[in-house]
C-alpha cells in the first residue's frame, strides 16, 4: 500500500494558509510523496482566483476598512471570503498518482469530502463538475490547478460561513444588487452549522476525512514533517501574494484615467457559462485586437492557456471567428482541459463584447 504525507498545520497567519500548499506544490521531487496539507486561517482575508481582475470582483475599499488582506491563489475560481470557520483539505499529489481528465480528478478528490460529510450526518453529494451540494445547496467548491510539477486540488470543510460579509466583499453595481447577492447566499448555500445546529471537534472531521482519503486513494496516510525546503518558499510565496504586482496583474491596460485614441475603442462582457463566469475586456484599434484580458470564476489547465489565448490574439481581426480558430488551435496545441467551458464559449464572450 502507498503512502500518502500528512501536514496537519492547524492554525496559520491568512496568506499562509495559501501559500502552503502552493510551497509543498514547487518543492515537489521525483522523490518526494504526496501529501494532503489540512490548515486553517487564524484570521479572515479575502482569496481571488488566479483568472480574475481584482477591481472588478472586489471591493477594495471595504476590504482596507475592514482590515482584510487580499491575496490571489494560482488556482481558479471565485472571489471568497475565508475565515477560522473553514477546514483546508489542499492535495499536492505527482500527476501519475491523479487521473489525467480533470473531471475524474476531481471526482477522486470530492468523494472523501462527501464521504466525511455523510458521516456527519450530513447527506452531501458530488454536483459535477466541482461543487459539494447538501439539499440543492452549496457547501462547498473545489479547484485545481497544476503548480510547478505538481497537480494540486483544493477545497474545505464549512463548519459556518459568514454570508453578510461575503456578500459585502463582493463589488456589485448597486446595493439592491448587493441584497440579491446576499440573499443568494442565504438561499443556496449551506454549513455544517445550518445542517447540524452544532459545530463537531475538528478532530473528529479531521479523522473521518482522512480515513475516507485513505479508502479512496488507497494508501496509507501518515503525519510528516513540513521541510525547510517548503518553509523557505512559503515565505516566498508570503511577501508576493499580497503585493501590487502580483495582485493588480490582471486588466492593468484599463487603468482609469488612461486616455483612449479616436481608433480606439475599449468593450468588455461577462458571459455565464456551465464552467463559470467569463470577463473579456478587449480594447479594438482600427478593427484588429489591440489587447485582450480574459478573467473569471472558471477552471483551466494548464492555466498558462489564458495567457497564451490573449497573446495570440493580438493584432488578429476582431472577428469572433477568427477568434474561435486561435482558440480551438490553443485547445489542441496545450491539450486544455476546462471543464464545463468550450471554445465556442469563449468566442461568445468576445461576440458578447465587441457589441457591448
Amino acid at each position: 500500500m502507498r503512502r500518502i504525507r500528512l501536514i496537519d498545520l492547524g492554525d496559520v497567519p491568512p496568506v499562509r494558509s495559501q501559500t502552503c500548499y502552493h510551497a509543498a506544490a514547487y518543492m515537489l521531487g521525483e522523490d518526494s510523496p504526496d501529501t494532503i496539507i489540512l490548515v486553517s486561517p487564524a484570521r479572515p482575508y479575502v482569496c481571488v482566483g488566479y483568472h480574475q481582475d481584482l477591481e472588478k470582483e472586489v471591493d477594495r475599499d471595504f476590504c482596507r476598512t475592514r482590515g482584510l488582506p487580499i491575496y490571489r491563489r494560482e488556482v481558479g475560481g471565485g472571489a471568497v471570503y475565508l475565515d477560522s470557520d473553514q477546514l483546508f483539505s489542499q492535495w499536492i499529489f505527482h500527476p501519475a498518482s491523479l487521473p489525467s481528465d480533470v473531471g475524474e480528478r476531481y471526482r477522486l478528490y470530492i468523494e472523501p469530502l462527501v464521504k466525511a460529510y455523510r458521516d456527519l450526518g450530513i447527506p452531501a453529494e458530488h454536483r459535477p463538475v466541482n461543487d459539494v451540494h447538501v439539499k440543492g445547496k452549496k457547501i462547498g467548491g473545489t479547484g485545481a490547478a497544476l503548480i510547478g510539477g505538481a497537480e494540486v486540488l483544493v477545497g474545505s470543510f464549512m463548519f459556518d460561513f459568514d454570508k453578510s460579509t461575503m456578500a459585502r466583499v463582493l463589488k456589485v453595481s448597486s446595493e439592491k444588487m448587493r441584497d440579491k447577492v446576499f440573499q443568494g447566499l442565504q438561499d443556496y448555500m449551506t454549513t455544517i452549522q445550518d445542517e447540524l445546529g452544532r459545530r463537531p471537534e475538528r478532530r473528529q472531521v479531521v479523522d473521518l476525512y482522512v480515513r475516507r482519503c485513505s479508502e479512496a486513494l488507497d494508501a496509507e496516510i501518515v503525519p510528516g514533517a513540513w521541510t525547510p525546503a517548503e518553509e523557505a518558499k512559503a515565505v516566498e510565496l508570503d511577501r508576493l501574494f499580497g503585493s501590487p504586482e502580483w495582485l493588480d496583474q490582471k486588466g492593468s491596460f484599463l487603468r482609469p484615467g488612461i486616455r483612449i485614441h479616436e481608433d480606439v475603442r475599449v468593450h468588455e462582457s461577462a458571459l455565464k457559462a456551465p464552467g463559470g463566469l467569463i470577463r473579456v475586456t478587449v480594447r479594438i484599434k482600427e478593427d484588429r485586437i489591440d489587447d485582450l484580458s480574459i478573467s473569471g470564476d472558471f477552471t483551466i489547465l494548464p492555466r498558462a492557456a489564458v495567457a497564451e489565448v490573449e497573446e495570440a490574439a493580438r493584432g488578429i481581426q476582431a472577428d469572433p471567428r477568427v477568434f474561435l480558430e486561435i482558440v480551438r488551435a490553443r485547445y489542441d496545441g496545450s491539450s486544455v482541459q476546462s471543464p464545463g467551458l468550450t471554445p465556442e464559449h469563449w468566442a461568445e464572450a468576445l461576440a458578447a463584447a465587441l457589441v457591448s
